[in-house]
């Protein structure tokens, strides 16, 4: 069983940054791929980044590439999302997963609580 949290969420106006943090327990981190994914009112959850096992692979929705930077710290058992140039469309509730790598939420298996990010215009 692997334990997911996420910390970094706040309010920012647009055109500022945010990084987002995500901790997970145990010993087999490094065995998963890891994805952030958001979620806004009234909306399904979508895909934004994920890294792979060793970190070398990324990926990015293009609705955020160029604008956010995922990476993870195996050793440390942690990933982050840094955020910059954010717009008012990025407010949603976002969620680290961990699991197989992709774009879909069913292929992870552990989820974070969510942590709301909000731009105002």
């Amino acid at each position: 069983q692997v334990q997911v949290v996420e910390s970094g969420g706040g309010m920012v106006q647009a055109g500022g940054s945010l990084r987002l943090s995500c901790a997970a327990s145990g010993r087999t981190f490094s065995r998963y791929a890891m994805g952030w994914f958001r979620q806004a009112p009234g909306k399904e959850r979508e895909f934004v980044a994920y890294i792979s096992q060793s970190g070398a692979s990324t990926y990015y929705a293009d609705s955020v590439k160029g604008r956010f930077t995922i990476s993870r710290d195996n050793a440390q058992n942690t990933g982050s999302l840094q955020m910059k140039s954010l717009k008012p469309e990025d407010t949603a509730v976002y969620y680290c997963a961990i699991g197989r790598i992709g774009v879909l939420p069913g292929e992870y298996d552990y989820w974070g609580q969510g942590t709301q990010v909000t731009v105002s215009s």
